[in-house]
């Protein structure tokens, strides 16, 4: 057989190969999407997660389920992810958590740090709370209580790792007066408490106390962005109520499991994008006292060296708090 013949022979052999292949990996998606949220029902992370399902499903043209795999500070609904088949139909719903595990959790059964980040769906002021019978009108009346009452007064979180753990760490660093931390199974159980007046203090996101703070319910100080948020215009923030080091923010932000796909990936960033430009996913994020994500942070890349950024910056601080 003449050379031209055999390279011409073997170009189509190759073409019929990619083809096969191609038609034996069925399009994404082909069914139902598992949106794992490593928390209970409920809490905030739960609450944005069934918030963005709907848009998302739109965009993907297939049903989006959220799926509440509580538990050890979020790492048993890590795991569900980090060892599922990796083609885009189990996705995480992660959060800050996912930047505590590396540094609280041991031996756990996959690499906590081996998932594929889509891309960043908000980020989310803390609110500094109380009971609202505190005996404070301001922050720097709530720092001063705290420094004389110190062990006296107690501050729930929704467990170790959790969003509101971190922030109950940084208020404590932050006023330099040790209280009695209480680590509750979740973030509703905290509320609970401080609406009845059984549980001083709390520091968790805005999505989960916003429209408490507004009915009058517990007491909202200060929340812990450069910028006021609309869900709650009066509410000071840290930098302007003179505690300038409390500035941190909660997140989202949908995972993959490692080695899923590029395309795939890209797939469910477009759709990630379809959704934050949704209005009505938008104009419910700020009744909620979220900001929808932004810039490079909505990319696979820029979302995958923030959430590595959090990794770092949170590990000396649970590594002094004797957490991990």
């Amino acid at each position: 057989m003449p050379h031209i013949l055999r390279r011409g022979l073997a170009a189509l052999l190759l073409a019929a190969g990619a083809t096969c292949t191609a038609a034996a990996q069925p399009a994404f998606p082909n069914r139902p999407v598992s949106l794992v949220v490593g928390f209970a029902p409920g809490g905030p992370a739960d609450v944005v997660a069934r918030l963005v399902a709907p848009a998302l499903a739109a965009d993907l043209g297939q049903p989006v389920v959220v799926e509440n795999v509580s538990g050890a500070g979020g790492s048993i609904g890590q795991g569900r992810v980090a060892q599922a088949r990796p083609d885009g139909h189990t996705i995480l719903f992660g959060s800050l958590a996912q930047a505590t595990i590396p540094t609280l959790v041991r031996g756990l059964p996959f690499d906590p740090l081996a998932l594929e980040a889509v891309g960043m769906v908000n980020e989310v002021p803390m609110s500094i709370i109380a009971r609202r019978d505190f005996p404070a009108a301001t922050l720097a009346d709530l720092v001063a209580v705290v420094r004389r009452e110190g062990a006296r007064l107690n501050l729930g979180n929704a467990g170790v790792g959790s969003t509101s753990h971190l922030c109950s760490l940084l208020l404590v660093s932050a006023i330099g007066t040790p209280v009695t931390i209480v680590p509750y199974r979740g973030n509703s159980l905290v509320m609970n408490d401080l609406m009845s007046g059984t549980l001083d203090l709390g520091c968790d996101q805005t999505t989960n106390n916003a429209e408490q703070i507004r009915a009058g319910s517990i007491r909202g100080y200060a929340i812990t962005t450069p910028e006021r948020t609309a869900a709650l215009p009066d509410v000071p923030t840290t930098m302007e109520a003179g505690l300038p080091a409390m500035a941190m923010s909660g997140w989202n932000m949908i995972f993959a499991p490692a080695g899923t796909p590029r395309p795939v990936v890209e797939r469910l960033n477009r759709a990630l994008l379809a959704t934050l430009r949704d209005e009505a996913v938008l104009r419910r994020m700020v009744e909620l006292g979220s900001r929808p994500a932004a810039g490079e942070r909505t990319t696979p890349a820029g979302a995958h060296a923030f959430w590595r950024a959090e990794v770092a910056r949170w590990r000396p601080l649970l590594e002094a708090a004797g957490a991990n």
